[in-house]
């Protein structure tokens, strides 16, 4: 078996749950691959001085063979970032939450240490989860163009709101007036789109969400869509420019670039302890009270 382990960083009192982690795969014969600069950070800790010689891994080319996991230690900003690795391998995410958020990284530190026989045996949930795909009017713009997410454009060096015409395949919606639009995955529902408006939509659902960022008309409300539509963006502002963000990676771009969006041909897959744990993190994370 192989695996590949992911995090930005990591604290001193998280360490040692890594060096249980890298020690019972080392014991079991597993092969341990760990991203390049992940490493380097892991390797300023004395307690990881007999790991130091595992292999590291430094592109998508380096893992979309032979690999049976990706585990990621951080928050679900991590995960969002492991896609870059990921991509359409169809290699499986674990994420152990050293962070604050946990909708997709669910594993707790205690929970995760104490059932790594019950993890290498594959015999958790795998959830599939829909990913979002773009394509610009001019080709060689350089963009990683997966979102778990959300796709989000808004205002750039300017103060006065954008105009984006919406064009859904090939009718035109509206032209939303605002300071940006979330084009968002279920699995995007919890986040900026919900802290915008939009509503919460479970995994399973085959939907996007349109949510406008504090539109001028107050009539526009979000709006859910089949995932097997088309979604064309045509972007109008007074600087000339327009922000882009897909997850976590900004980009900006010219208003003479228009935007395509669309469900990618290819899923990602996050492991969770079982089927229902997404009502138990609503719960906790929103703070939803029981009786």
């Amino acid at each position: 078996m192989k695996i590949a382990v992911y995090g930005h960083s990591i604290d001193k009192k998280n360490i040692n749950y890594i060096i249980k982690f890298l020690t019972y795969s080392y014991n079991n014969s597993i092969s341990i691959y760990i991203e390049k600069n992940f490493y380097k950070i892991l390797n300023s800790f004395k307690e990881f001085e007999k790991f130091k010689y595992l292999p590291i891994y430094i592109s998508y080319k380096d893992i979309i063979k032979g690999f049976d996991f990706m585990f990621t230690f951080g928050g679900d900003g991590t995960i969002l970032d492991s896609l870059i690795f990921v991509r359409d391998s169809g290699l499986p995410i674990l994420g152990i939450n050293t962070g604050h958020l946990g909708f997709l990284s669910t594993f707790s530190k205690d929970f995760f240490i104490k059932n790594l026989d019950l993890i290498f045996k594959k015999k958790l949930y795998s959830s599939i989860r829909n990913l979002l795909l773009l394509e610009t009017s001019i080709k060689d713009i350089n963009i990683f163009n997966i979102a778990l997410n959300e796709i989000v454009l808004f205002r750039n060096n300017t103060v006065s709101m954008i105009t984006i015409d919406t064009i859904i395949d090939d009718e035109f919606l509206t032209s939303y007036w605002a300071d940006g639009l979330i084009i968002s995955t279920p699995t995007g529902s919890t986040g900026y789109s919900l802290s915008c408006g939009g509503p919460i939509i479970t995994p399973e659902n085959q939907n996007f969400v349109i949510t406008p960022i504090a539109p001028h008309n107050l009539f526009y409300r979000p709006l859910i869509i089949p995932n097997n539509k088309n979604i064309h963006l045509k972007i109008h502002s007074a600087s000339n420019v327009y922000s882009i963000s897909l997850d976590t990676r900004l980009y900006i771009l010219n208003t003479n670039i228009e935007l395509y969006i669309k469900k990618a041909p290819f899923n990602v897959k996050i492991i969770q302890k079982n089927k229902k744990i997404f009502y138990k993190t609503l719960r906790e994370k929103l703070m939803w009270i029981g009786r």
